[in-house]
């Protein structure tokens, strides 16, 4: 990446028992990670037809401030320890922006 912005898409499937799970602790993921210096958005979506299905669409500064988010306590615990036993798959996309033209 060339120092610019970053796009995260995280594609996560979980079980349709765990998805208020997921999503309680997404709350409290997406506003410890809005509370970054890095972070320019956090925004959750879940699937109308496929419930089960969520997909986060982050931003970041750029490269640095996503490897800061992923160092810190709440994504450790949040994601890594809580989240992701929870999940069937994960999907996670790192995007530039295209330069214009």
């Amino acid at each position: 990446m060339d120092g610019g912005p970053v796009t995260v898409l995280a594609r996560w499937k979980v079980a349709a028992d765990e998805v208020s799970t997921v999503l309680s602790l997404v709350a409290a993921l997406r506003k410890d990670t809005l509370a970054e210096v890095g972070c320019l958005a956090y925004d959750v979506f879940r699937g109308v037809e496929a419930p089960g299905e969520i997909l986060l669409i982050e931003r970041y500064l750029d490269a640095a401030a996503v490897d800061a988010h992923r160092a810190t306590p709440h994504y450790q615990d949040l994601v890594v320890r809580r989240i992701m036993p929870l999940l069937s798959e994960r999907n996670v996309e790192f995007l530039a922006a295209a330069p214009p033209g």
